[in-house]
């Protein structure tokens, strides 16, 4: 990668020789991830590539796309390695301490925010606060409460909230432990990945992404089964509840929330056509 980075490398050779690196290092993407670390470091988007593909880029900026791409090689998640990452539209500081925000999560989201405005609102687990950021911005929620039992990821959380301008309040809590009061709704995307799976995942994510957030227990089933146990005593009448799920754990959340008293229970799926959000009301009571 060195001879291909020398001092008349045009930004043209700098990226496709990005692009093979990462290839050969066994990086799907490569031609994506390249370009994105290219313009991490170049400021470009496509138009200004475009224009300005035969000049020679700095010192500085071989120097700098040249150490991105040692890490991306390493099989470090992009996201990490920029601290970044889009989520419904908005801006999300990332790092290793919480899961990088993900489409499938916007699923949830998007199913939420028909429902929050107006209404108060509990995120828990909530990493990186991209959930309750969203609802609090987009779904002008009256109130809305996140918690996590990681303080690293709520350092990460209280960022986002700053600078995404969201009415969220943060509190450290191994679920509900340290929640007081009743909420319209209560919104997660708890771990839920069968701990015997957890290794053998991509090595991005069993390798970089927090097993906190990742293992959901023998059956992948253990925080959904306390949150809804728990659950009644903090919402309101009428008060509803939304998760992510693993895309075989449909029925089995569905199941669990009739068998605590819940009705109007719907499955909604993803983009890929799997199963994604299941959600439903206490008491099956409409508003």
């Amino acid at each position: 990668m060195k001879s291909d980075m020398s001092a008349d490398t045009t930004y043209k050779e700098l990226l496709k020789a990005g692009e093979n690196y990462l290839s050969d290092s066994g990086i799907t993407e490569s031609a994506a991830d390249s370009f994105l670390l290219f313009s991490h470091v170049t400021g470009f988007h496509r138009a200004d590539y475009f224009l300005k593909q035969d000049e020679a880029p700095t010192e500085a900026e071989r120097t700098e796309y040249r150490r991105l791409l040692l890490k991306r090689g390493q099989h470090i998640p992009l996201q990490y390695i920029t601290g970044e990452q889009e989520f419904m539209g908005l801006h999300f500081r990332v790092n290793e301490s919480v899961l990088i925000p993900r489409q499938d999560t916007e699923i949830l989201v998007e199913t939420a925010l028909p429902y929050v405005e107006g209404k108060e609102v509990l995120d828990l687990c909530t990493g990186s606060g991209c959930i309750a950021v969203s609802l609090s911005v987009l779904g002008k929620t009256s109130g809305c409460v996140a918690v996590d039992i990681s303080k690293k990821a709520l350092e990460v959380a209280q960022r986002n909230v700053e600078e995404n301008l969201a009415e969220v309040l943060l509190a450290e809590s191994d679920l509900f432990e340290n929640v007081s009061g009743r909420f319209d709704i209560i919104v997660s995307n708890p771990p839920y990945i069968e701990t015997k799976v957890v290794e053998t995942l991509m090595e991005e994510v069993k390798g970089h992404e927090p097993h906190l957030a990742l293992d959901g227990g023998e059956d992948g089933l253990s925080f959904y089964r306390r949150i809804i146990s728990e659950s009644r005593t903090y919402l309101k009448e009428n008060g509803m509840i939304f998760f992510e799920i693993g895309c075989e754990q449909a029925a089995s959340v569905s199941m669990l929330l009739r068998d605590a008293g819940f009705d109007d229970i719907v499955c909604r799926k993803d983009y890929a056509g799997l199963d994604r959000v299941v959600y439903g009301r206490i008491g099956g009571k409409r508003v």
